[in-house]
């Protein structure tokens, strides 16, 4: 596909003509969600080649409504655990001097998916990120191996990145079901006076 037919998700603008009465209410259905979405700023970085520094911002708007949006974000409202982890993101698609906004926001982007309440959760949601990438990574090397030793190397890789994948989302669905547990009541009983007893339904029917 060519750099001009490239569709990059934002430009909605099609012929209604071409389009079935489903197709147009999926699009509309699509510009009201990110009306309606909170959604972060993109990051941007500047790596200067002497000092060997890199900067981590983020585009448009004044910084500190960036970083109030991105803290939204990751769900958290500690300064230093946004600090620390806007550092990790940024330098996920480093590669010597080169720097890559593409990975970061690739993985800002699944965090907003997952939509963190908390840092144990972003941090979750970074990592599943991150290893996402790395799977597509070995799986391309997968599918460029020349000899058997490659494609057994880059079958045993792949297969712990998706192992671990798997593992992170019930990670992360037990994390959560912790979180929403009530308290369930067994059995309650009323006594006279109109003093109720609650408490677990043992052998026997008694009340522990």
């Amino acid at each position: 596909m060519s750099k001009t037919q490239k569709d990059s998700g934002s430009d909605l603008q099609t012929k209604n003509s071409e389009l079935t009465e489903t197709e147009t209410n999926a699009i509309a259905d699509l510009k009201e969600r990110k009306r309606s979405r909170v959604r972060a700023l993109d990051i941007k970085l500047d790596f200067e080649e002497e000092t060997r520094r890199l900067t981590v911002g983020h585009k448009g708007k004044d910084p500190n409504a960036a970083c109030a949006l991105a803290m939204h974000e990751l769900g958290t409202a500690d300064d230093r655990f946004f600090e620390g982890v806007m550092d990790q993101v940024a330098t996920l698609g480093q590669q010597g001097s080169s720097v890559s906004e593409t990975a970061s926001n690739f993985v800002m982007s699944v965090v907003a998916g997952v939509r963190p309440q908390d840092e144990i959760e972003a941090m979750l949601a970074i990592q599943m990120g991150a290893i996402h990438q790395a799977t597509m990574i070995m799986a391309r090397r997968l599918n460029h191996v020349k000899t058997l030793p490659q494609q057994d190397s880059a079958e045993r890789a792949l297969n712990k990145l998706a192992r671990t994948f798997t593992s992170q989302v019930e990670a992360l669905k037990r994390y959560r079901s912790k979180a929403d547990q009530t308290v369930r009541v067994e059995r309650v009983e009323v006594k006279e006076g109109g003093q109720a007893i609650v408490g677990n339904v043992q052998n026997g029917g008694a009340v522990g």
